[in-house]
């Protein structure tokens, strides 16, 4: 198969798809193990909480895809946060209806995350996923090359929750800050690129 990268915007028809790609991509990461105890459990509940943000994004912000014919290999969700951003419509609901008995531990996430958010207008990369399937081959690269391009001048921020996720994100020019700490141990890495 040949991986073309070529970058195209997410619909609406899209949403359960990317929510799918982001639970099969983030299921092993140690947060997420913090998030959702049961390994069996984790993606398809990570795919319900990410459809949730996933639609949001198509409202407050865009999501870009790569494709191969019609199997989708990765895709950048990102927020324009110029101005601070509401939760998604009737979050807390659709949250315990899509993580069931591991609400509070998302809700946990939820506030130290947006705790540590920064103020200043920026685009958040809420999801860089690519399935495991196609990773190391340049497609999370093209997506975010695809976004920078396009910021104009403005920052870009995200949250890593991998040692090498950091890597690939500081090639791209971000800086790490101060990890946030779970309660279980588990980090992620907030990340500014300026």
């Amino acid at each position: 198969m040949s991986e073309s990268r070529v970058v195209h915007r997410a619909a609406y028809t899209d949403v359960d798809q990317v929510a799918a790609l982001v639970g099969t991509a983030f299921a092993g990461l140690g947060v997420v193990a913090y998030m959702i105890s049961d390994p069996e459990r984790r993606a398809p509940v990570m795919s319900a909480w990410a459809a949730i943000l996933v639609e949001d994004a198509l409202k407050r912000g865009h999501i870009d895809l790569i494709t191969d014919k019609s199997e989708l290999l990765g895709a950048a969700v990102w927020f324009h946060r110029e101005e601070p951003l509401p939760a998604p419509d009737d979050y807390d609901r659709r949250l315990a209806e899509a993580v069931g008995e591991h609400q509070e531990r998302f809700q946990t996430v939820d506030e130290l995350l947006e705790e540590h958010h920064p103020h200043a207008p920026h685009h958040h990369l809420l999801f860089l996923a690519v399935h495991p399937d196609h990773q190391n081959r340049g497609l999370g690269s093209a997506l975010m090359d695809h976004h920078h391009a396009a910021l104009n001048g403005l920052p870009a921020y995200l949250e890593s929750a991998s040692p090498e996720s950091s890597r690939l994100y500081a090639r791209h020019g971000y800086v790490e800050r101060r990890p946030i700490v779970l309660p279980d141990g588990a980090r992620f890495w907030p990340m500014w690129r300026p």
